[in-house]
């Protein structure tokens, strides 16, 4: 009897519908949309971001985990991810032997500059984001029982921009390796001087290369570490001062950008230009190294360039 009745029905439907409109109607469409929303969702599945990441170089979709475990690099093409400035120096440093210097120093706004946003709230809301005071961590530690003063750059900090901050920060870092004569090491990541502190921001420049000059004539080793990015003026002071230069794979290196470049001369760049492995085959720096590698690099290098015992004096000299 139901089924009687059912294609009673469907014969009603199609005397007043007519064959072509049945189809259409939301009942029989129904299933159809489900069937095609299940194949949408095997082919596109949506994965949450706090489980997952994709990879910039190879698109892989890679478990957050196994990209944190391994030093925020790419297990499948080893591109390296930036990593926060925190992570780097607990990657870097022994256990127990960090002390920071400095870390209460904050951005003041002499030319009370303003774009969208007022300079101190830009300020704030990168406080916010990262959990720093300013662009820069310096301090003071051991890396595999080698004494050193380090300093990382936030990227997530306003771009790692050099501010009046920024530069007080490290020419006191430098200053202090002068008095406790221990190596410096710098990494860099940044967009460039900060343009909401103008000339004093460039000024900054020169002051942290007027400090790392003394520390050369106290004979004691600079290593500067590039990563990606490192343009700007960062990269015109104390990224290429050092008496090692050391980049990550493929950091991108310069000063101005490729397009301005490219713009200006009015040529094709070569591939891979301002690439570390491009600076690397042109003689800007001395040596490419993997981030899992890069703790004993630094190690070796700082007791290679460390003092020698009966003369009191370093070893480059």
């Amino acid at each position: 009897m139901t089924t009687l009745c059912v294609f009673v029905s469907y014969i009603n439907l199609y005397r007043i519908y007519g064959k072509g409109n049945i189809k259409e109607m939301s009942w029989f469409k129904k299933g159809e949309d489900f069937e095609k929303e299940e194949k949408e969702k095997k082919e596109n599945p949506k994965f949450s971001e706090d489980l997952w990441i994709k990879c910039n170089s190879c698109n892989e979709m890679i478990y957050r985990k196994v990209i944190e475990q391994n030093f925020q690099v790419c297990p499948k093409c080893n591109y390296h991810f930036q990593i926060p400035a925190r992570k780097r120096i607990e990657s870097l440093i022994d256990p127990g032997t960090f002390i920071e210097y400095d870390e209460d120093l904050v951005s003041d706004d002499p030319l009370e500059f303003k774009d969208t946003k007022r300079y101190p709230h830009r300020i704030k809301e990168s406080q916010e984001a990262t959990g720093q005071k300013d662009a820069v961590i310096c301090g003071e530690g051991k890396i595999e029982g080698q004494p050193v003063m380090i300093g990382i750059f936030e990227f997530n900090f306003m771009g790692g921009s050099l501010g009046s901050v920024v530069g007080e920060k490290i020419t006191r870092l430098i200053e202090r390796a002068i008095e406790k004569k221990v190596g410096v090491v710098i990494f860099c990541a940044s967009g460039g001087a900060r343009m909401q502190e103008g000339i004093l921001s460039l000024m900054q420049m020169a002051k942290m290369s007027a400090a790392l000059a003394r520390l050369h004539e106290a004979h004691i080793p600079y290593i500067s570490v590039l990563t990606d990015p490192t343009t700007g003026g960062v990269t015109a002071s104390i990224g290429m001062l050092g008496d090692i230069i050391i980049a990550e794979p493929k950091a991108m290196i310069g000063f101005a950008g490729p397009r301005v470049i490219k713009e200006t001369i009015r040529t094709e760049l070569p591939e891979g230009f301002q690439r570390a492995e491009y600076l690397l085959e042109h003689g800007m720096i001395d040596l490419i190294v993997e981030r899992k590698d890069l703790r004993h690099t630094i190690a070796l290098l700082l007791e290679m360039l460390g003092r020698k015992e009966k003369d009191n004096r370093f070893f480059y000299e």
